[in-house]
């Protein structure tokens, strides 16, 4: 069997560097936006959003949560839209991201969905969710449920992001808080704090190496064509 890589531009194959792995942690708090997937006035998503904030806030993070209420559907308005641009602005800001959908008909909300959709995958040169960090959450009426979360898994992934392994599904939601808005002591809970605690750290793990983990062989292969494609250009 031949050794050779016919198919490979080997210009473009780096080494993986253990030094760009490791570099200098930042000292700023880590920036956490956490996004919602409802509107109702009494909404637990909206209840665990900010029970989630205090627990983000108490590891040491700075936490925005972002109100989807007068969000355009994605095309209904152009991306001029203020909720559109403070959206794409807390975006750009974040470091990680917390994800909570209710579970409605076996899936996510269209309310989670449409603020998911008015994210592009680029901006000019600028990905906005590409090389953060994700957890999902869900909350659900009934019995407990994860197909609200293996949807967010795959949008995360399909937004480039270092989704962790953990996750939460609160089921029953309306039994898990208070009349003061706030979770009760459970399962439910424990789990809530599991996985903000691994957000924490897998952001600080990857902040600062992301564009590294997210520099790909065959973008840099790409670019170079388009460089020689202008540079000859240029040259007729």
């Amino acid at each position: 069997m031949s050794e050779t890589f016919p198919a490979l531009h080997d210009d473009h194959l780096q080494p993986v560097s253990p030094e760009s792995l490791r570099p200098a942690f930042s000292t700023h708090k880590p920036r956490i936006l956490i996004l919602y997937g409802s509107l109702r006035e009494v909404s637990y998503s909206r209840l665990l959003a900010f029970e989630v904030r205090r627990l983000l806030e108490r590891l040491g993070c700075e936490v925005r949560i972002f109100d989807p209420a007068g969000l355009p559907l994605p095309d209904e308005a152009p991306v001029s839209h203020p909720k559109v641009h403070e959206l794409r602005d807390f975006t750009q800001w974040s470091e990680g991201q917390v994800w909570i959908s209710p579970e409605r008909h076996g899936a996510m909300t269209g309310i989670m969905k449409a603020q998911i959709d008015w994210i592009p995958l680029s901006l000019g040169s600028v990905r906005p969710t590409q090389g953060k960090t994700l957890a999902v959450m869900e909350v659900s009426g009934g019995s407990q449920s994860f197909n609200a979360v293996n949807q967010l898994r795959i949008l995360g992934r399909w937004m480039r992001m270092i989704t962790i392994p953990n996750q939460s599904s609160v089921a029953k939601a309306f039994q898990e808080f208070d009349t003061d808005g706030r979770m009760k002591p459970s399962s439910y809970y424990d789990r809530v704090v599991d996985v903000c605690e691994e957000l924490v750290k897998f952001t600080i793990l990857t902040r600062d190496a992301s564009s590294y983990l997210t520099d790909r062989y065959s973008e840099r292969k790409e670019e170079a064509a388009e460089l020689e494609k202008r540079v000859s250009l240029k040259s007729i």
